[in-house]
């Protein structure tokens, strides 16, 4: 290489360093006005005072209503008037004054015409108006009301018979199964005891109640009878074929046995 073309290459090219000097203008306005930005105080808003709306309700009236048209009066007939009367009056002329005469004669007044009154013709009076309701009845036919059908009568229950008292044996009533009374000469204490049971019993013969009626003296021997009655049964009393309910006594002796 010659040395003539060296300084031109180390040498910067004009048109760059116009560049960059632009380039770093640019930059230091931008920091500039970064910087005067930040320094500026941000203004203070003010409150703003605003009064309340007022509100007012205005009440908006209907235009009234037009009301039907009420119906025209009819016009009354007119009435006849009635004729009238014309009164005729009456003028008095006045008389001369009367001549000196020897005689004096009497004038008469002459008589005053009586007023003619026409005849009064009798006004017609309106005839009355006779309006006839006729009323239409209508005849109502009462509904067909449902047949009730009579309720089923139960058939009577069959009369209880009522009790018979009778006797125990002959032509009383019988025992089908007799009552067995079990004791010992330990439950008589020692003496013979004798007890009346009064037996109730239903046409079948069966007990329904036993009491006694005359006891031995020792309970616990009256419920050894009692035990034994209501363990029997009775055949059925009948009358005219017909079994009755029946009441009856029975009487107990209760004797030692002497095995003991």
């Amino acid at each position: 290489m010659s040395p003539s073309s060296t300084p031109m290459m180390q040498s910067p090219h004009p048109m760059k360093k116009k560049v960059l000097s632009a380039l770093v203008a640019v930059v230091i306005g931008h920091i500039g006005v970064l910087w005067a930005v930040s320094q500026m105080e941000s203004p203070e808003l003010k409150p703003i005072d605003k009064e309340p709306l007022k509100v007012r309700f205005v009440k908006i009236q209907e235009p009234p209503k037009s009301l039907p048209p009420q119906p025209k009066a009819e016009p009354k007939p007119a009435q006849p008037k009635p004729p009238e009367v014309k009164e005729v009056k009456v003028v008095e002329k006045p008389l001369p004054p009367p001549k000196k005469v020897e005689k004096v004669q009497q004038v008469k007044k002459a008589e005053a015409p009586k007023p003619v009154v026409k005849p009064v013709e009798p006004t017609p009076q309106p005839t009355p108006t006779v309006t006839t309701t006729v009323s239409e009845t209508k005849v109502v036919k009462p509904a067909p009301q449902p047949v009730v059908q009579p309720a089923p009568v139960a058939p009577p229950a069959p009369a209880v018979p009522a009790t018979k008292s009778v006797s125990i044996g002959g032509s009383g009533v019988q025992w089908s199964r007799s009552p067995k009374p079990s004791y010992t000469n330990r439950d008589l204490q020692g003496e013979t005891r004798s007890v009346v049971v009064l037996i109730e019993a239903n046409e079948k013969g069966s007990i329904t109640s036993a009491r006694i009626t005359r006891s031995s003296g020792i309970a616990a021997l009256d419920e050894k009878i009692l035990r034994a009655v209501r363990s029997a049964k009775f055949k059925p009393y009948k009358e005219n074929g017909v079994a009755y309910p029946i009441r009856a006594e029975q009487p107990f002796e209760l004797t030692l046995n002497p095995n003991g």
